[in-house]
C-alpha cells in the first residue's frame, strides 16, 4: 500500500521535453581523429579559405536565414567558434569578415537540450512576488534535460501557484543562452584539501607552496610549467597536474545576459568534471543568520566515468558561483542543503555511501565534515537504496524530508522523513510505506516505473512537489501537510539507532 490516496493530490499539469529548444555548440568535425597527419578541422578551414567569395556570402545568407531565427545572436556564437580555429587559417590569408563568420558556422551544429528528457525538477519560491493575488505564490523550478548522447543540462521555468491546487507555468521563450564563462579565482587550502583527501598534498607541495592564497589559472599554469612532480604522475587521466587543473577549473562563474529570460538561461557543462552531464539540481532559497537571502543548487557534476558534488549559488539568477564540494559527505549524489544555518553551521543531507541518508555540517557549505546515518533502507520498497530527494522543509514539528525509495524491477517511491530542528541527527518519524509511486500513466518514459523529484515548498497547509516520471515528463502533487505530519509522529519518539 501507500499513503497516496488521503494524502496526495495530483496535477493534470503535464511538461513535456520539447526538441524545438537548442543552443548553439561547437562543432569540431574529426578534430580528435587526425587522418594522414592533419585533421579533418584542417582540411575543412583549407576548403573554407580556397571557397569563392561569392558562395561565402551565398552560403552564409541561407545559413543565417535557416537558423538565425532559433537563436538570440547566431552570429555571435560563429565569431566565438571560429576563434576556436583562428589559429589554423594561414596566415597573410586575408579573410573577409563574411568568411569567419562562415567557418565558424561550419564549426557550428544545434544541440536539443530536452530532446531525449525532461525530469527531477526542483522548486522554490521566485524573488520577485510583487503583483501577484492574494495567496499566490511566484515560484522558480530547475529541470534536468537531456539531449544527444545522454548529456544532462539544468534549466529554469517561472510559473504560479494559486488557490485550489492550480499550476499557472509561465510560457517558456525559444531563444537560449549558455552564458558567458569566467574562471574564478581558488584558494590555495582548498586545493591542498582538495589533495590531501587523495593523499596527494604532500607530493604536490613543490606547486602549492609556489601559489599565492588566492590564485588565478594563468599564475596555476605559470607555477605547473616549471613543477618538478615526478614525471609518472604529471599527465594521462590519474595524472596529478591534470587533477590539480581540473579542480582548479570547477570553480567559475556564468553571467547571463540581463536581457534574457530566466527560460532561456541554460546551465550546460563547462568543465571536464561536468563533461558528461549536470545532474539533478537541488534548489533552495537559503535564509542567513542576518535575513539576506540567497539562492542555493547542489548539483552531480559527471565526467563519463565519475560523480562529483558541486554547489551553485546565486542572488539574482543573473550569475552563478559554480564550485566543488568536499568531504566524505561529499562523495555520491543526493546532497541537499538545509534552508537555513543550524547552531551556526551549514547542513546537508547526503547519500555519500550510496545507499543510506545522512546528515553533515559544514562552516561554508563547501568542506563537509563527518556524516551521520539517520536512517538506512529497511522497507521493502526501499531495499536497494535509500535517499533524500530535496532540501528538507521546515514546520514547526521538524524537518520533513522528501525521500525516495528503489524496490523490486527498479521501482521507485517517494516517502518522507521528520527530522529533529534543533538537531537533525535525530529522527522523529518515518514513513513505513511510500508516500507516493508511480501511477499507471506514469509508468512508461525514457526510465521506466521512476517517481523523483529535487525539491518541494510549502503554500499554507500543502507541500507543492513537482517530480518526474519515468524520466519523460514532470507533474505536479499537493501533499496534505497535517496530515503527512499527523502520520508521522504517529509513532513517539525517534527512531532506534539499529532501525537507521
Amino acid at each position: 500500500m501507500s499513503y497516496q490516496a488521503d494524502l496526495v493530490r495530483r496535477s493534470p499539469v503535464v511538461l513535456r521535453p520539447d526538441s524545438r529548444r537548442v543552443i548553439a555548440r561547437p562543432f569540431l568535425p574529426g578534430h580528435e581523429l587526425p587522418s594522414q597527419g592533419i585533421s579533418r578541422a584542417d582540411s575543412v578551414v583549407q576548403r573554407l579559405v580556397a571557397l569563392p567569395e561569392m558562395d561565402v556570402e551565398k552560403t552564409l545568407a541561407a545559413t543565417l536565414a535557416a537558423h538565425a531565427g532559433r537563436h538570440a545572436d547566431l552570429l555571435a556564437s560563429f565569431r566565438e567558434h571560429y576563434e576556436l580555429v583562428a589559429h589554423r587559417v594561414p596566415s597573410g590569408a586575408g579573410i573577409s569578415s563574411d568568411r569567419a563568420d562562415l567557418i565558424g558556422a561550419y564549426l557550428t551544429h544545434e544541440y536539443a537540450i530536452e530532446a531525449a528528457a525532461l525530469f527531477n525538477p526542483s522548486i522554490a519560491a521566485h524573488p520577485d512576488q510583487s503583483g501577484l493575488e492574494p495567496g499566490e505564490i511566484r515560484f522558480i523550478m530547475t529541470a534536468r534535460a537531456v539531449g544527444e548522447g545522454h548529456v544532462s543540462s539544468v534549466e529554469f521555468r517561472t510559473g504560479t501557484l494559486a488557490a485550489h491546487d492550480v499550476v499557472r507555468l509561465d510560457e517558456a521563450r525559444t531563444h537560449l543562452t549558455t552564458g558567458r564563462m569566467t574562471q574564478s579565482p581558488m584558494s590555495t587550502e582548498f586545493l591542498r584539501e582538495a589533495l590531501d583527501e587523495d593523499g596527494d598534498a604532500v607530493t604536490a607541495q613543490s606547486v602549492l607552496g609556489r601559489l599565492p592564497e588566492q590564485f588565478t589559472a594563468p599564475q596555476l599554469e605559470a607555477v605547473l610549467a616549471s613543477s618538478e612532480l615526478d614525471s609518472p604522475r604529471r599527465s594521462g587521466p590519474d595524472g596529478l597536474l591534470d587533477r590539480i587543473r581540473r579542480m582548479a577549473a570547477s570553480t567559475y562563474e556564468l553571467t547571463f545576459p540581463t536581457t534574457s529570460d530566466l527560460s532561456e538561461r541554460v546551465i550546460f557543462p563547462r568543465t571536464e568534471a561536468e563533461s558528461h552531464g549536470i545532474e539533478d539540481a537541488r534548489l533552495v532559497r537559503f535564509t542567513d543568520d542576518d535575513g539576506s537571502i540567497r539562492y542555493y543548487a547542489t548539483y552531480t557534476a559527471y565526467d563519463g566515468s565519475g560523480i562529483a558534488p558541486h554547489l551553485l549559488s546565486t542572488t539574482d539568477f543573473e550569475t552563478f558561483s559554480m564550485r566543488p564540494q568536499l568531504g566524505l559527505a561529499a562523495k555520491n549524489k543526493g546532497m541537499a542543503l538545509f534552508p537555513r544555518r543550524i547552531g551556526g553551521s551549514y547542513w546537508s543531507l547526503s547519500r555519500w555511501d550510496r545507499e543510506s541518508i545522512s546528515v553533515a555540517s559544514s562552516v561554508d557549505a563547501l568542506r563537509w565534515g563527518q556524516p551521520v546515518t539517520v536512517l538506512r533502507p529497511t522497507q521493502p520498497w526501499e531495499l536497494i537504496q535509500l535517499g533524500g530527494c530535496s532540501s528538507p522543509l521546515e514546520t514547526a514539528e521538524g524537518w520533513i524530508v522528501i525521500t525516495h525509495g528503489v524496490g523490486p524491477m527498479r521501482t521507485y517511491g517517494l516517502g518522507a522523513v521528520l527530522l529533529d530542528l534543533d538537531d537533525p541527527t535525530l529522527v522523529l518519524g518515518a514513513l513505513t510505506e511510500p508516500l507516493m509511486t508511480a501511477a499507471p500513466d506514469e509508468r512508461d518514459g525514457y526510465v521506466p516505473n521512476v517517481l523523483y523529484s529535487c525539491g518541494g515548498l510549502i503554500r499554507d497547509e500543502t507541500i507543492v512537489l513537482p517530480y518526474g516520471c519515468s524520466d519523460s515528463s514532470i507533474r505536479f502533487a499537493f501533499i496534505d501537510l497535517p496530515g503527512l505530519l499527523s502520520r508521522l509522529l504517529a509513532d513517539p519518539g525517534t527512531v532506534p539507532a539499529s532501525e537507521r
